[in-house]
This record gives structure tokens, C-alpha cells and sequence, in this order.
């Protein structure tokens, strides 16, 4: 479901200064097809430009984040995920032996959010939800009890 986001025109769109090493973060972040941490850019950066430091990256990712640039999302795994703020909404599974995140729209899903917030006297304007799992087909093997 990702579609690639190209956070450098996003850069350059909100009038931010875009430093040779930002350019670097923000292509690898623009590249990436998972939900990196800021270990994991920081990794992917250096193999690029090795004078990339984890303070650069913490503060390029917090500056980009304030833009509306970048979602921070938490996992439950304590660390703080980024993903380039999608154009279209989309919800996560994450499967929570693995670490894996699926992204997925239901709407029918949609539809019911609206309609509770409606219930509730209010008109929605946006969520976030995480739906943490287990893979059915690893519930029923021995010792998974």
C-alpha cells in the first residue's frame, strides 16, 4: 500500500531550508517502505553520507514532524516510528511478535468512526488507529498456549 512521497518537494513546498544532510534523511525516509526508527534512518543515512550524525537525524525528523511532513506512531515497541504524512488515510496492523506493520483502509471501518462520533455530537475530523495482533496461523501450534 505504500506509495512513495517525495519529502524533499514536501521540504521545499513548506519553505523549510533543506541542508545537504537533510536532502540525504529525507530521500531515505521519501525511499523507505516500512515505518524506520530513528536508529534505522540514522543507519540508512550514514550508508549514504557517513558524516551524518544521530543528532542531525533526531532533529531533522522533530523539525519535519512539526511541518506535518513526517507521523511519529508508537508501535508499543518504545520507540518512536516515522512514516511521510500520507496524502491518503490509512490505518495499521501490527503484528506484535514480528514487529510488522501492515497498512490497510476499511471503509466500512470509516464509515462506523463517523457515525460514533456523530452519536457522540460530533463531526470527525481525524483518527489514528493501531490494531495489534497475532497471526491466527501461529495461535494453534504447540507451545503458544
Amino acid at each position: 500500500m505504500h506509495q512513495p512521497i517525495d519529502i524533499e518537494a514536501l521540504c521545499a513546498e513548506r519553505g523549510l531550508r533543506i541542508t545537504e544532510q537533510r536532502r540525504v534523511i529525507a530521500r531515505v525516509l521519501s525511499d523507505s517502505s516500512d515505518h524506520p526508527d530513528v536508529d534505522s534512518l540514522h543507519a540508512r543515512a550514514t550508508a549514504i553520507d557517513p558524516g551524518i550524525s544521530i543528532a542531525t537525524v533526531y532533529r531533522t525528523v522533530r523539525l519535519f514532524e512539526e511541518a506535518g511532513i513526517l507521523d511519529r506512531h508508537d508501535f508499543g515497541d518504545g520507540r518512536a516510528r516515522y512514516e511521510a504524512a500520507p496524502e491518503a488515510h490509512h490505518d495499521h496492523m501490527i503484528d506484535v511478535e514480528s514487529g510488522k506493520v501492515i497498512e490497510f483502509v476499511d471503509p466500512e471501518l470509516e464509515a462506523l468512526q463517523r457515525q460514533i462520533a456523530e452519536r457522540l455530537g460530533y463531526r470527525l475530523v481525524d483518527h489514528r488507529m493501531e490494531l495489534f495482533g497475532v497471526r491466527l496461523d501461529r495461535e494453534n501450534q504447540p507451545g503458544n498456549d
